[in-house]
């Protein structure tokens, strides 16, 4: 595991997409820049469960992309390739630009011979800005198209040509928002492995037939969930892992 990776000391300002996330973690009382300097600190000293930890709860209470890069990092130095790569996908998720985490990325499947998930390409379309500036823009465009409409009538003037010409174009950015849109919802399924050897199952019990064992990190896409379990497809096969075994680049 000699992955070159650097310690990210920012924050990133386009954090508004992602939900919630799952784990809890030590460093309970301390306010969100703390627990970042916390886990830098922690990965400098080469304490690397305890950084996980620490930029592990500051994702969960503010989520960036500085916060899951570092987790990222730190969740490699200690072996664990499945939640590592998923962290770096979710750097990605929220600010697309993250070099760093793509590198590591690119890195880390070479290194372990994983496959990155398949696109379509409204979902590759997707990835060029922030989950949020789709939504801005979609919203921005759609009440620029209101405006030019509703706004001269209301103020009892005349509506010129280059009310229209806005209204085209705020109504023509909408509408090629909305592929991205949708690839966003769709992307949102995709998740990964998180431990080696996971059994993928027939059905969704602990007796269940294995149809096949999944090396950490491998992609998927959850189709549905019953229970502590997920229903996922990947290239080859599909079927049932729970899920403390799975985890979703934006979790439900």
């Amino acid at each position: 595991m000699n992955l070159k990776i650097r310690i990210s000391n920012f924050k990133s300002l386009a954090a508004a997409a992602l939900l919630p996330f799952l784990a809890t973690a030590a460093f309970g009382g301390a306010p969100g820049e703390d627990l970042f300097s916390a886990g830098v600190q922690a990965y400098r000293d080469g304490e690397f469960g305890e950084a996980a930890r620490a930029f592990r709860q500051d994702a969960e209470r503010q989520p960036s992309a500085g916060a899951f890069q570092n987790l990222g990092n730190a969740e490699w130095q200690r072996g664990r390739t499945g939640p590592a790569v998923l962290a770096w996908e979710q750097a990605l998720w929220l600010q697309p630009a993250a070099t760093a985490a793509r590198n590591n990325l690119r890195y880390a499947r070479s290194s372990a011979q994983l496959e990155a998930p398949a696109l379509a390409w409204h979902e590759i379309a997707s990835t060029w800005l922030p989950a949020w500036a789709w939504a801005w823009l979609s919203a921005v465009s759609l009440w620029l198209v209101a405006a030019m409409l509703l706004l001269p009538g209301i103020l009892r003037r005349r509506r010129a040509d280059w009310h229209q010409a806005v209204a085209v174009t705020g109504l023509t950015v909408f509408l090629l928002t909305l592929p991205a849109q949708f690839g966003l919802f769709t992307r949102s399924r995709i998740g990964f492995v998180l431990l080696p050897g996971v059994a993928l199952r027939l059905t969704p019990t602990q007796e269940a037939q294995e149809i096949t064992r999944l090396g950490a990190g491998e992609p998927a896409r959850c189709e549905r969930v019953r229970g502590n379990y997920f229903y996922i497809r990947l290239n080859q096969a599909a079927g049932w892992v729970e899920r403390t075994e799975f985890g979703l680049i934006c979790p439900r």
